[in-house]
């Protein structure tokens, strides 16, 4: 094991739980962007293609079919979709930040027999819309509680089932080997229904957030069971994806702990997870008049999420035996928890506008600028958001949809990712923030600055392969507005000479902007049918300004672009 001595440095937090807003913060005012399709800097990693939810019955609802197959849409290979509590004991009926698969159960002479009848239908709109499973082994389901668990109390309320739906699933299995077997069954049945290999492309992962009260055991008591999990799934498929310990943004002892018992053991590992947030609001919840204003303006942080993710690759990266395994970073969001809203704290206004996706595309590059410099690679970056039942239109949660399935900005943010080719190409800017900048910032706990960055790639080889150009201009604020666009001028260089056809669309305040619209119609909660319509005609990826033919002249493009704060542009050039 080679310590890496960064991390003794990194152990404590640097970041606030949340960027403060900054009226005063200077802005960019130009930009110059240089493309290079000539120079490959490899494949491009599509980490953005995974998300995750608590709520796994609304997985196969109409709502939730519907929007696995809109992802669909946007992959070739597939996201990674990732439920909660499918071990968990219940009736089926989902609600926010809960749900069940209902699967273990026993006679009445004790003995286990297994009911996969919410688990078919969960897997069968993943696997039906052409994604795959990363299944989350959790959690203890009722009849495996250990006897402590009955101390686990809470007052009889008209608004709480049970001690167990409030929290008693987190106690560890009072039986090990009846876990391992229902692991295994679980396995099995995969298997059987959708095959050996489908099944061998989705990842096996124990439990969520085992550093805090989703654990009530000991750390060692976890480490166990996994041993005993990955042996149970690898019992039935012996090249099974398995891995864990999905530790939140500060497990970093916990982590630590894992692998040391992991590689003790010769435990099956083919992943480590773990979890960042952006920001968690104080308080999450104001109890303030109906859409009153936040007691304190806050923000997400990229930086706060980016120092976490370091930190906890590094701590991998001190076990040189682990420098190959992927790091899935399969909660990967701007703020935390998924399902308060702008009524519960005005902050959570972001998750209704064209900040989010502009955040998300920002995200991933730096993402990905990250693995480039650090030894452990992050693979996935899984957006824990899915959709509400029962919510008022814009309601502001962590959602691709809001009420009556209309599109949020957000989801156009994986749109124009899916937009990006099979490789990455060089791009720069002189007015981008670079990961290496996060040194400085450690010191400091300064949020992320006004930026305009760029991430491009191509699609394929040779004369004709098309180019796809991100670019953006973003604060970790916000609040911070600008009546001023930034003047970006874009260079694209090693095309071939002639015609090209140039598309341009655009996420900003009015285009991709279904919440715009909203607003401009009065905010209705009681839209019309002609309302409805209105906003659904503007809630995709919208063209900024009609395609157009542009020359290359000694293999370069000269462009452009004006953006608003904050916007992202999707710029894609094809030979004509």
């Amino acid at each position: 094991m080679a310590h890496n001595p960064g991390i003794a440095n990194d152990r404590k937090h640097p970041f606030p739980h949340a960027a403060p807003s900054d009226p005063d913060a200077p802005h960019v005012r130009s930009a110059r962007v240089t493309v290079d399709a000539s120079l490959d800097r490899g494949p491009l990693t599509r980490m953005w293609e995974s998300v995750g939810f608590d709520e796994i019955n609304w997985t196969y609802t109409p709502t939730g079919r519907n929007l696995l197959h809109t992802f669909g849409e946007m992959t070739e290979t597939g996201y990674h979709i990732r439920p909660h509590y499918v071990f968990c004991s219940g009736n089926g009926f989902g609600i926010p930040h809960w749900g069940n698969g209902n699967v273990y159960h026993e006679d009445a002479e004790g003995n286990p027999y297994y009911d996969f009848t919410i688990v078919d239908q969960t897997y069968d709109a993943i696997v039906e819309a052409g994604h795959h499973v990363l299944v989350e082994l959790a959690f203890t389901p009722r009849e495996l509680l250990p006897d402590e668990a009955a101390d686990f109390t809470v007052p009889a309320s008209p608004t709480t089932y049970s001690a167990y739906e409030h929290g008693a699933w987190s106690y560890p299995p009072k039986d090990y080997e009846r876990w391992g077997g229902l692991v295994a069954a679980h396995a099995q049945h995969c298997v059987e229904r959708y095959g050996i290999d489908e099944v061998r492309t989705w990842l096996w992962e124990l439990w969520n957030e085992p550093d805090i009260f989703y654990w009530r055991g000991t750390p060692e008591q976890f480490y166990e069971l996994y041993s005993v999990t990955a042996r149970a799934v690898r019992s039935v498929i012996a090249d099974a994806k398995v891995g864990g310990p999905a530790v939140t943004g500060g497990g970093v002892e916990f982590m630590r702990g894992f692998l040391a018992h992991t590689l003790a053991e010769a435990d099956p590992i083919d992943f480590v997870s773990f979890h960042t947030k952006g920001s968690a609001f104080r308080p999450w919840r104001e109890y303030g008049p109906t859409g009153g204003e936040a007691s304190a303006k806050q923000n997400p942080s990229a930086h706060k999420m980016l120092f976490e993710v370091r930190r906890l690759l590094r701590v991998v990266a001190e076990f040189e035996a682990y420098h190959g395994l992927p790091a899935i970073v399969d909660e990967c969001d701007a703020g935390v928890p998924a399902h308060y809203g702008f009524y519960d704290n005005a902050n959570f206004a972001f998750q209704n506008t064209e900040y989010y996706p502009v955040f998300q595309v920002k995200l991933m590059k730096k993402l990905l600028d990250l693995n480039e410099a650090e030894t452990v690679q992050v693979e996935q970056a899984t957006s824990w958001s899915w959709y509400f039942e029962g919510e008022r239109f814009f309601e502001g949660t962590r959602a691709f949809l809001t009420a009556g399935g209309i599109e949020k900005p957000l989801l156009n943010a994986y749109r124009a990712l899916a937009e990006l080719g099979s490789n990455r190409i060089e791009a720069t800017s002189d007015a981008a923030h670079p990961v290496s900048a996060l040194d400085d910032a450690i010191a400091t706990g300064a949020s992320m600055p006004e930026e305009v960055d760029v991430l491009a790639s191509r699609n394929g080889t040779g004369e004709d392969a098309a180019v796809s150009v991100l670019v953006w201009r973003h604060t970790d604020d916000q609040y911070q507005t600008d009546d001023e666009p930034t003047t970006v001028s874009i260079s694209i260089a090693g095309l071939a000479d002639g015609e090209h056809v140039l598309r341009h669309r655009r996420i900003d305040a009015d285009h991709s902007n279904s919440h715009t619209i909203w607003r401009s119609l009065g905010s209705p909660q009681v839209p019309s049918d002609e309302q409805l319509t209105q906003i659904r005609s503007r809630q995709g990826l919208e063209e900024l300004e009609p395609e157009q033919r542009v020359t290359a002249s000694g293999g370069t493009v000269e462009l452009t672009v004006s953006l608003p704060l904050p916007s992202v542009s999707l710029l894609t050039l094809e030979r004509a």
